[in-house]
């Protein structure tokens, strides 16, 4: 009988080896590994026990005593599950795995939850989000589709092609996978999301070096996860998508490309996944005077590596995400660097932010029992649908400038103690580093304190004056001060708001979805649109996160959603199928609804990239993630129109 994958290598370790890997620990999710390794779940009954849960906090704020009192009780406990021979651990059943829960989340897990964290942690080692397919496995074979994009969404639109014997072709533009992790290889480029959440639910995550890894060794694991699926021969990188066209007399799609040699080619599918996301296509500020600057002048997303910036007077432009990332990278080598920033941006503490995985914790996620499952369960818990409550408006609250609720003013107060700590003692600096608008209404940042330290060397600056325009070798702000400038970086992010623009589709009748969309980007469930057959998107209108989660959870649901619905279309036999007009236009209604409650659609915000110039939001999902996960479990035939 096969050992489940998350049960744990067996291991012959030392106590002494044992004893130093358990320094490393998360101790909540130890303590939760001992449950299983022991069978006893009066251990969690006992003295020991988190007594708290918050964002990137795994000690779960228990004291040292506790927590040496917990590093011997399981040590014990380990030392008598390798003397046995590291069976696999009988299976738990769904009430204890609650409680479990309950223990690691120091509260209540409502009971709508527990069936999406069960399929998340995989605790029975099943991958319960590859698709059961009724149609035939002949009837799949002849139903070719193409994936336009391999980042991390086509990658796994990819792998479960595979498993379902769809054959498939993924067409990407760059040349290796990874997307927004192959394009943006920046300095200091780093995921804000933890690592051991942040990667596929079916993939181990005992491999990851740093909590927060950083752009390389992101790109090598989905170089890795596309190797290991054996999706590599059915990539054609370097090729570029120009448009996809669906012919009604024969029910299929043309997609029209540029291939690596720069040839016209055309591939016929009956079905065409979007995997281009939203975070594609780079923007670049209009500066006047830009083509008269004489140096070296690039995107964030299009870093010239080329470019020894050592020495070098280096002005860069924004300074949100991106930014953020940038400066302190790049802060020690330049001569100077001075940062034009828009708007000052909202940050909390993440001491792990750049902390390296000791060799305890991978030891530990190696071998012990599920405590990899519980880990991850303690970094999704806290930012799974908590962050809304912060970010929903109170029409009464007095302060719509400082606060859009109470809560959010709690969290309000809470960054402003943060960041107000590092800048002690500068009146100046500190004006330009609180944010005038209300908490969370922007991409909020982690922070370890590695930006405002930069800030305060002496060979950056921070300017909050606009530019007024460039020079051959100079930056001129509004209020005409010079700085000298022989690199300029634009960290000024994405078209975010120009969905699909990349790439023309042309649904029935002829009709251009972008003249479809107009300024009202939307798709059924963030998936499918009226008029365009058997054409889904991935990360499509709808389906960003600014309050929890991750994007590879998201893209999980909708591709699994995906998969139903082509077996729905394959068993029935029908030639195309898209969402009914009515339901589409309820979903956008609804969306658009919710999102006017939320703050990132307060007027109180301005110059948000979730905002298009109508002031509208159509990027970001408003639902909590257990609403998206129920309603893209399998698809409803009755919200269909298939011919």
């Amino acid at each position: 009988m096969t050992r489940n994958p998350h049960a744990g290598e067996p291991f012959t370790n030392s106590d002494a080896e044992i004893a130093a890997a358990l320094d490393d620990v998360s101790i909540p999710a130890l303590l939760l590994s001992c449950v299983h390794m022991s069978g006893d779940p009066a251990l969690l009954d006992g003295p020991l026990k988190p007594a708290g849960i918050f964002l990137n906090e795994v000690q779960g704020y228990m004291s040292e005593d506790d927590k040496a009192a917990a590093r011997t009780l399981a040590l014990g406990i380990i030392r008598d599950y390798r003397d046995r021979g590291c069976p696999e651990p009988a299976p738990v059943d769904a009430a204890q795995l609650q409680r479990m829960m309950n223990f690691l989340a120091c509260a209540e897990v409502p009971d709508e939850y527990v069936p999406m964290m069960l399929e998340e942690m995989e605790l029975d080692g099943r991958d319960s989000r590859n698709t059961t397919f009724e149609s035939g496995a002949d009837a799949r074979a002849d139903f070719p589709v193409i994936v336009i994009g391999c980042g991390q969404s086509g990658l796994l639109a990819a792998i479960r092609l595979q498993q379902a014997g769809i054959p498939f072709t993924v067409l990407e533009k760059n040349a290796g996978v990874g997307g927004t992790c192959w394009e943006n290889s920046y300095p200091g480029a780093r995921v804000d999301v933890g690592n051991h959440f942040y990667c596929y639910s079916f993939e181990p995550d005992d491999h990851w070096t740093e909590f927060f890894a950083q752009q390389p060794e992101l790109q090598s694991y989905f170089q890795g996860v596309m190797e290991r699926h054996g999706i590599t021969e059915h990539v054609r990188f370097n090729t570029r998508v120009q448009s996809a066209t669906w012919d009604e007399s024969s029910a299929t799609w043309s997609v029209a490309v540029t291939n690596p040699d720069g040839t016209r080619g055309n591939l016929i599918a009956r079905a065409v996944i979007s995997a281009v996301g939203q975070l594609n296509t780079p923007f670049v500020p209009t500066l006047a005077g830009a083509e008269t600057f004489a140096g070296q002048a690039f995107h964030t997303a299009r870093w010239d590596h080329d470019v020894d910036l050592t020495g070098k007077d280096v002005v860069m432009v924004g300074a949100g995400a991106t930014g953020f990332q940038v400066a302190p990278a790049i802060a020690e080598q330049v001569g100077s660097l001075t940062v034009f920033q828009r708007t000052a941006q909202w940050m909390f503490p993440n001491p792990n932010y750049h902390s390296a995985v000791g060799p305890g914790v991978q030891w530990a996620l190696r071998h012990l029992p599920f405590y990899g499952r519980w880990y991850r369960f303690l970094i999704f818990w806290p930012g799974c649908d908590s962050g809304l409550a912060a970010a929903k408006v109170d029409p009464d609250f007095p302060d719509q400038q400082r606060a859009v609720s109470e809560m959010n003013d709690l969290a309000r107060m809470m960054f402003t103690e943060w960041i107000s700590s590092q800048v002690d003692g500068d009146p100046e600096l500190l004006a330009k580093v609180i944010p005038d608008y209300p908490a969370t209404g922007k991409r909020t940042l982690q922070d370890n304190g590695s930006w405002l330290r930069t800030l305060t060397r002496g060979n950056v600056e921070l300017v909050r004056t606009p530019i007024d325009h460039v020079e051959a070798d100079v930056v001129v702000d509004a209020d005409g001060t010079r700085y000298p400038a022989d690199v300029l970086v634009y960290a000024t992010g994405f078209r975010a708001n120009d969905l699909l623009s990349s790439v023309k589709v042309f649904g029935r009748n002829g009709i251009e979805l972008q003249d479809r969309w107009g300024r009202r980007p939307a798709a059924y469930l963030g998936i499918t649109v009226p008029g365009f057959p058997n054409f889904f998107c991935l990360y499509g209108p709808g389906t960003n996160l600014a309050s929890g989660g991750s994007l590879i959870f998201h893209s999980e649901c909708e591709v699994r959603y995906i998969m139903g619905c082509l077996d729905l279309l394959i068993a029935a036999d029908k030639r195309g199928m898209e969402p009914r007009q009515d339901r589409y236009d309820d979903w956008y209604e609804r969306c658009q609804a919710e999102l006017k409650t939320l703050v990132w659609s307060q007027p109180t915000i301005k110059h948000s990239f979730y905002k298009n110039e109508d002031g509208l939001v159509h990027g970001l999902s408003p639902w909590r993630l257990v609403d998206y996960w129920t309603w893209t479990r399998s698809p409803n035939p009755d919200d269909f129109v298939m011919n």
